[in-house]
């Protein structure tokens, strides 16, 4: 299960509805071209929380009928919905999915009693894996290292997809849990996530920048952190610029100048400008092509 994840776009059309060719083009893409362990599918960058169950159901069938075997698939299934979330996990888990991954519950101040008894909920349902993902800037749950462990008690919750710039606390959960599969969440920040030995990474520029990632991750495990340094900067001047532009949007734009049917984003958020399109060629052509 290590390695370089792309968290997987979705592709939609104008009126927002999911684009299966799309989706499968960007399967392949990141299969082919990005040339990733894996695939992190139904995440944020997927735009999954702005759809129905059956709508992520789809994207699960078909980034699974898309890849097969070629590389290691892990499901989000977490939801505010406990139930939508087990529903999801049995669905990912009969597709032959290689892991399932679930976002702490979000939007209500849950106990962390409560947020453990989410997860033992939803992988006590499946013969499968589990790996938290932890998103604290946008649940607003953060965890301790001790509360990492309680939940590691389960033995089928196996990692941490860990997307914060607490660097101690990373430290201090390597050393903790040295049998449990930690993935840098960050794409910015990489190289220090690689020099504390994490697992991996999943990321959502790993998408178009995905070569670069395994270089940082390869180079930093081997210990020539000067080349990994000068291939972050790089890519984080790639980064700023599609912050600057707008995140998915621009990703997606980027994909289209590459062949890739990527489309639309699901409303409510905002598709690429006619300028946010310039300038992703831009980008494109500065930084990619």
């Amino acid at each position: 299960m290590k390695g370089i994840y792309s968290a997987l776009l979705a592709s939609f059309d104008e009126q927002g509805k999911i684009n299966e060719q799309g989706v499968r083009e960007i399967v392949r893409h990141n299969i082919d071209k990005m040339m990733v362990d894996g695939l992190y599918v139904g995440g944020s960058t997927g735009e999954n929380f702005m759809l129905s169950t059956e709508e992520k159901k789809q994207i699960f069938e078909i980034a699974k009928d898309e890849a097969g075997s070629e590389v290691k698939l892990i499901a989000q299934v977490g939801s505010i919905n406990v139930y939508e979330s087990i529903d999801l996990a049995k669905h990912a888990t009969a597709l032959g999915y290689d892991a399932i991954s679930a976002v702490t519950p979000f939007y209500y101040k849950f106990s962390f009693e409560e947020i453990k008894d989410y997860y033992n909920m939803i992988i006590d349902s499946v013969d499968n894996r589990l790996i938290i993902y932890s998103i604290p800037f946008l649940t607003g749950v953060d965890m301790s290292v001790e509360q990492f462990g309680e939940l590691f008690e389960n033995p089928k919750i196996i990692g941490v997809k860990f997307t914060a710039a607490d660097f101690f606390l990373l430290e201090r959960m390597r050393k903790a849990y040295p049998d449990k599969l930690i993935f840098a969440g960050f794409d910015e920040m990489m190289l220090s996530a690689a020099v504390l030995d994490v697992d991996g990474a999943i990321g959502s520029t790993f998408n178009v920048n995905g070569p670069r990632a395994r270089q940082i991750y390869e180079l930093a495990k081997a210990g020539k952190i000067e080349e990994a340094r000068e291939i972050q900067h790089t890519t984080n001047d790639l980064i700023a610029a599609i912050l600057d532009n707008g995140l998915y949007p621009t990703i997606k734009c980027i994909l289209e100048e590459q062949g890739v049917h990527a489309g639309c984003c699901r409303k409510p958020m905002a598709s690429a400008t006619p300028e946010a399109r310039i300038r992703a060629r831009e980008i494109y052509k500065q930084y990619i092509k």
